[in-house]
């Protein structure tokens, strides 16, 4: 066995928060990083990453940051993708995170061995053991592409693709998909294109960025903890005055009621509609050369697609059939932990409907105490792994809508309880603001000026 009990992969936000937790309770670790730094998809300079020029959070600065770890005052209410790289490396820095990560060290393959333990060979051509293996490189990698009928003519590619908008000067474009980074995309071109369109096949609920001159989630956050088909019905109606009627934009109504799909948090892209600098379409039917054919039997000739369509659950480097996965999904108990394999974890593999820094410290937090049991309280850890074969329901009373993304799903407030509930019934350390002050070892802060 190596002396390292842990290896993590991956030194992204979820990566740095499991680093944290173990670092925090003396768990030997080693973390290793494909890339030449960290940040995970925040930084665009990492190969493969979905990071475009104007991708900002879609939640705000004040719920979506790291326990013990605040964004600074000054950075805006929706910070942008350079902010936020900025913010990760301040909290690798404040923890002395960034010295336990072996960088430009990619794993080829992690295997279960029979006794339990991980066999991960490095592309250095290295082996090691490890007791514990926890994965947190995210699900952002591989993207879905959809297939239809016929051929398209001009240049098709995926959001993961896209960078920036002068991609779309001087070209007719359409972007497919009215998910958070469709519309984002879809924006940029109503903005720079000389024609711009948005392919939406279903209706979502649009929540604006700021209610009440107050970021929607900080609102949402500070009112009554109501049952949630009250809150169903006062957000609908709330909507319905902000937002209004949907359809008279040209967009589908939709065939949901409010958060029983992802929140849509865009307050730009109606403004477009509204002004004629994009124009909705439904479903694409098939492409004829380079005309596109919608089932309304409507045509438009574009010069360039841009696939928002989501991304594939991907953990490629794991042996095949190490892990099971249901509808695409890795099939773990409250998203994280294996269920066969007591030294399996897995951060960031989970969807949900809030910012989900303070969700990675509740999970890592879970994970250094469960990987902890296993050697110093083992019928406990016995007792922990016969739970990890139910499946609690974390819905919080929601019932989302039959869709590849809401397979993997999660309510924050329900998620959040059960990992707290999950802590105490097992007598693990809680976490809190408190946990982690007598880590830092830096305590600068990142200001929107050296982020900008």
């Amino acid at each position: 066995m190596n002396d390292a009990t842990t290896c993590i992969i991956g030194a992204g936000p979820g990566g740095l928060a499991a680093a944290r937790a173990l670092k925090r309770y003396g768990v030997p670790y080693e973390q290793f990083e494909r890339h030449s730094d960290l940040g995970g998809l925040w930084d665009k300079n990492n190969p493969g990453t979905p990071l475009y020029d104007s991708a900002h959070f879609i939640s705000s600065k004040t719920q979506s940051a790291f326990t013990d770890c605040p964004m600074p005052d000054d950075f805006p209410d929706y910070p942008s993708g350079t902010q936020i790289l900025s913010y990760i490396h301040h909290f690798a820095n404040r923890y002395g995170l960034k010295e336990g990560i072996h960088f430009n060290t990619a794993v080829q393959i992690a295997a279960p061995n029979d006794d339990g333990s991980w066999r991960v060979t490095l592309d250095t051509g290295v082996t090691k053991t490890f007791a514990n293996l926890i994965v947190a490189t995210g699900t952002n990698w591989s993207p879905n592409r959809p297939d239809y009928s016929g051929t398209f003519n001009g240049t098709a590619i995926h959001a993961v693709d896209y960078s920036s908008a002068d991609q779309f000067r001087g070209k007719r474009v359409m972007v497919v998909g009215a998910g958070n980074s469709g519309c984002d995309i879809a924006c940029d071109a109503a903005i720079h294109a000389d024609k711009a369109f948005i392919s939406v096949r279903r209706g979502y609920h649009f929540i604006p960025k700021h209610v009440f001159g107050m970021p929607a989630d900080v609102f949402a956050h500070g009112g009554p903890k109501l049952p949630m088909p009250v809150q169903q019905w006062v957000m609908g109606k709330m909507l319905r005055l902000l937002v209004g009627d949907v359809t008279r934009y040209g967009l589908p109504q939709p065939d949901h009621k409010v958060f029983e799909s992802h929140p849509i948090v865009n307050s730009e892209l109606l403004h477009h509609l509204s002004h004629g600098n994009i124009t909705a379409k439904g479903d694409i039917a098939h492409f004829e050369g380079t005309e596109v054919v919608f089932k309304d039997n409507s045509r438009e000739q574009l010069d360039m697609i841009v696939y928002a369509t989501g991304y594939n659950y991907d953990m490629p480097y794991l042996a095949e059939g190490a892990v099971p996965f249901r509808a695409g999904r890795p099939d773990l108990y409250l998203t994280v932990f294996g269920r066969d394999l007591p030294g399996f974890f897995a951060m960031g593999f989970e969807e949900t409907n809030s910012g989900g820094y303070f969700l990675y410290d509740e999970m890592a937090n879970c994970i250094a105490n469960a990987i902890q049991d296993r050697t110093r309280a083992p019928e406990r850890a016995q007792r922990f792994q016969a739970e990890t074969r139910t499946s609690p329901d974390l819905s919080g009373g929601i019932r989302f809508i039959e869709s590849p993304r809401h397979a993997n799903y999660v309510d924050s407030p329900t998620f959040q309880a059960a990992l707290r509930k999950l802590a105490k019934r097992y007598r693990w350390t809680p976490v809190d603001e408190a946990s982690f002050a007598a880590m830092r070892v830096a305590d600068h802060t990142p200001s929107q000026k050296r982020a900008a």
